[in-house]
């Protein structure tokens, strides 16, 4: 099971998407349960997964240290803004199996939606981590928006060898800053998911195959027969650990009353599981088993009306579609034995990587 827990309700960014830090009211800026409290809570469960997650988890370094030190989680995994490297030892740094760096691609796109100079420094993170000897999955974790181009920010981020593996989140949950989504989708999303696809089956045909994690999980659905639902596990397998204690369904749920399922001294991870459930009309669809209904969130909430969430659905199915259309090729690919099945069978494990944009 997967462990989401928040070390602070602080950010040292406000980013034009997010807004920056959770009210104090809503996240607590500090931990207000003990490590204990969470060792006890997670220790039964041997196939423990924590991520730290925040505001920004490394504004509380030392809750971080401690927990890894002294909480035996199979693994270990941060999303960070990756501004603050240097508050983790390298020796913690060593332990992570995953660290997801928040960029969205080019330097100004980047710097637009995150701040001046945030491009350079992630980058100068991205060194830093191999320098202190991290040897784990790093992930470019982008938020695509309206200045986006999902083409050439994917492929500038790929083209820089410094990640493993690309995912990106379309800002569609709670964002009023869209002048033309529609626009927009057809104009430059849809046609740059076009030459992703594109060229990412050229890529397998020279026996590369590239991180893309949207596209790599989705044919891991597609190969393997469906994908679990929602993709991000929230509610049903994956769970977040707020400030005070409180277990929360989705990580970003932090003041609605359906992600409310306990406090972690109440309750036992096994209780947990399958506690909420995506349901129709998703569960009926056709491109149901390989989206799992996309976001647990944005199906409970639906902040952009039912016209919003289909909009969203319906580029969804699009990616799929065109993922679908190459997948008879991918088959061919690992059967020659030109590219290997586990190069497209990602993630191995549930790394916050949430699949569908």
């Amino acid at each position: 099971m997967l462990y989401i827990v928040l070390t602070t309700g602080q950010c040292n960014l406000k980013c034009k998407y997010c807004g920056g830090s959770f009210p104090k009211e809503l996240v607590p800026w500090e931990v207000q349960y003990s490590v204990k409290d969470l060792f006890n809570f997670i220790s039964e469960d041997r196939d423990a997964i924590i991520a730290f997650y925040g505001g920004e988890p490394l504004l509380n370094p030392e809750f971080i240290e401690e927990v890894v030190k002294k909480i035996p989680a199979k693994r270990f995994v941060i999303q960070t803004n990756g501004l603050l490297i240097e508050n983790l030892k390298p020796e913690i740094w060593r332990r992570m199996d995953a660290v997801l760096l928040s960029i969205d691609g080019r330097r100004e796109i980047t710097d637009f939606y995150r701040s001046k100079r945030v491009y350079d420094r992630v980058l100068k993170a991205a060194h830093k981590l191999r320098v202190m000897g991290f040897k784990g999955d790093l992930i470019a974790r982008m938020a695509v928006s309206e200045k986006s181009d999902v083409f050439l920010d994917v492929k500038h981020l790929i083209e820089l060898n410094l990640f493993h593996h690309v995912h990106w989140q379309l800002d569609v949950i709670w964002s009023d800053s869209w002048v033309d989504f529609d626009g927009w989708v057809s104009s430059s999303y849809k046609p740059g998911i076009s030459k992703l696809v594109d060229l990412w089956l050229r890529c397998m045909e020279r026996g590369e195959v590239l991180g893309i994690v949207p596209f790599q999980g989705v044919m891991k659905a597609i190969l393997q027969g469906g994908i679990g639902s929602p993709p991000c596990g929230s509610g049903r397998n994956a769970f977040a650990i707020s400030t005070d204690g409180r277990i929360l369904a989705c990580p970003i749920a932090v003041d609605v009353g359906w992600a409310f399922l306990g406090y972690i001294w109440q309750t036992k991870p096994k209780e947990l599981r399958n506690s909420v459930l995506i349901g129709e009309p998703c569960v009926s669809c056709e491109f149901f088993k390989y989206c799992g209904g996309r976001c647990l969130y944005a199906y409970k909430e639906r902040l952009w009306g039912e016209e919003g969430f289909r909009k969203v659905c319906e580029i969804t199915k699009y990616m799929i579609s065109k993922l679908l259309k190459v997948s008879l090729k991918v088959r061919q690919l690992i059967e020659a034995g030109i590219i290997d099945l586990k190069q497209v069978l990602y993630p191995e494990f549930n790394n916050t990587t949430e699949i569908i944009p």
